[in-house]
């Protein structure tokens, strides 16, 4: 793979007493969608959030185009361009949607063209504008999440569980704003449990098991063999 904008060599991850990363490596090719899979429990959380730098790696390297952040601060990974979001979004329930967007946009005001964009994208942010995030529902939450990182000009997305919990509706409308990201250059490496999802969006795709990758290829070929699915992830039925 040429020219990966992110590049995991070895990384090792320790919460408490506990080993979750044992050795974890992968690449995250430039302008494409990198589908990281796996059941529960294997990694694929702690993954992002040594790459983001909320966990420090224990041992192993982080490269972010060439650049070593395996002991970079958080803030300071943020400002190379990396936007993260969290499981549980990460949005402020007693701030207002603007006020949550104006906290994101850490560089300066917020950029009207770029506005107008996550208005497109997600036409109830715009409708819920002056509401509390926290009487959102939990779709609007979601898109509120997307939006936050859409604030600033990012090179990478690091995306945890987009779809989790959301109406069809709602996940078609997280799926084509990814595609817009992707169309505008951004590479994005996204947690996800939904098979379909990671089907209809992924260029790419590593299946972790017990704290390490242990496939990586095109998502093509994953989505494309049922054998492969079931000895990798356990799933019983082509989804």
């Amino acid at each position: 793979m040429s020219d990966p904008i992110l590049k995991l060599e070895g990384v090792f991850t320790d919460i408490a007493q506990y080993h979750i990363l044992q050795g974890v490596d992968l690449d995250v090719p430039r302008g494409a969608v990198t589908m990281l899979l796996g059941r529960n429990g294997v990694g694929k959380t702690t993954t992002l959030r040594t790459i983001i730098g909320h966990w420090r790696a224990r041992k192993g390297r982080i490269l972010l185009d060439g650049e070593d952040i395996t002991t970079t601060p958080t803030p300071a990974i943020a400002r190379l361009g990396v936007g993260f979001v969290p499981e549980d979004m990460g949005i402020f329930a007693d701030l207002t949607v603007e006020e949550n967007m104006i906290l994101a946009a850490v560089s300066g005001p917020l950029d009207p063209n770029r506005l107008e964009r996550v208005f497109a994208a997600f036409p109830p942010l715009k409708t819920f504008w002056r509401a509390e995030a926290g009487n959102l529902s939990g779709g609007q939450k979601q898109m509120l999440s997307i939006a936050r990182v859409m604030a600033e000009e990012r090179r990478l997305y690091l995306i945890d569980e987009l779809t989790k919990g959301l109406a069809p509706a709602i996940i078609s409308t997280m799926a084509r704003a990814l595609r817009d990201l992707k169309a505008r250059g951004a590479s994005i490496l996204l947690v996800e449990q939904n098979f379909a999802v990671a089907k209809a969006l992924g260029d790419h795709a590593h299946v972790m098991d017990d704290g390490r990758v242990i496939w990586s290829g095109a998502m093509a070929e994953l989505a494309g063999d049922a054998d492969l699915q079931e000895r990798l992830m356990g799933l019983s039925v082509e989804a």
